[in-house]
């Protein structure tokens, strides 16, 4: 007789594998650690076979276990595919979510993959830009969710965590020592009249080597230790590194990470997932290291 897989237990399995527990897998699917627990028990007893080779807290796949996880995901992949095709044009609503460029990473797009793989009739879609541009969508109800990161967020903002800035510059690069200092901002980056400021008091002359409306060509710039720009702790460009050692560049302080949220979501079901995805961006910033 053909037995079939239980797609919901296996979704279980393959969060357990990947974030290699059940606390962490409870958490990005919603559900009690009891209830992670269990599904994969039972998927356990319709395979006959262990999954997992427990070891104190850690949960290690059995060789039994990798296998199926390779199918497990291919499985699942298949299956949201197929419901977000079949489901065209019937989409449950839609988020749209804002976030500065360069917060992006690393949380954004796993929290987003889980919550794709969770809703897969849900329209999820990400704004990325600087926080001057993200507040204009904003105020023009055209995101729902939004990030920021800005020295004073509005009152109605909810302060997450804060972040020391950092001038940065290519590996092992030298651009930092040369005067006047080349920098690298676009026009409407919240940062670059801090710098500016910064380096004034400080006496060092600067000129602007990169200014314009690609954050790529300002990124590989920076890189190509053609100039140095400020970022947030916590996240940097390839090929750049924080500027420290003697004679090192003024402090520039330290900024928010903001949550802004509209008022109201358009049906119970966004409101739903909006609240999940205020959990989980709460969870990934607040507890961010400084």
């Amino acid at each position: 007789m053909l037995r079939n897989l239980d797609l919901t237990a296996l979704r279980s399995f393959v969060m357990v594998a990947e974030l290699g527990g059940v606390t962490r897998a409870a958490g990005s699917l919603f559900l009690t650690q009891s209830a992670v627990s269990m599904q994969i028990r039972r998927l356990e007893e319709a395979l006959d076979l262990q999954l997992f080779l427990r070891a104190g807290r850690k949960m290690l796949l059995s060789p039994e276990g990798e296998m199926l996880l390779s199918y497990g995901r291919r499985m699942l992949e298949l299956n949201d595919e197929a419901l977000s095709r079949l489901g065209h044009g019937q989409y449950e609503g839609e988020i749209r979510l804002g976030v500065p460029y360069d917060i992006v990473y690393p949380a954004i797009p796993p929290i987003l993959k889980r919550l794709s793989q969770n809703y897969p009739l849900m329209r999820i879609n990400l704004v990325s830009s600087y926080t001057l541009h993200l507040k204009e969508y904003f105020e023009a109800g055209k995101l729902d969710l939004m990030l920021t990161t800005e020295e004073r967020p509005d009152p109605e903002a909810e302060v997450l965590h804060e972040r020391q800035l950092l001038w940065i510059g290519a590996v092992e690069g030298s651009a930092w020592q040369r005067r006047p200092l080349r920098l690298g901002f676009k026009q409407s980056c919240l940062f670059r009249p801090l710098a500016q400021a910064a380096l004034d008091q400080a006496g060092i002359p600067w000129e602007m080597a990169v200014d314009g409306d690609s954050e790529q060509v300002i990124e590989a710039s920076v890189a190509a230790d053609l100039a140095v720009t400020v970022r947030i702790g916590g996240g940097l460009p390839d090929g750049t590194q924080p500027i420290s050692g003697e004679n090192t560049l003024p402090q520039l302080g330290r900024t928010r990470i903001a949550l802004y949220t509209a008022e109201g979501f358009a049906s119970p079901r966004v409101s739903e997932v909006g609240a999940m995805l205020i959990s989980e961006l709460r969870a990934a910033y607040g507890a961010a290291s400084a």
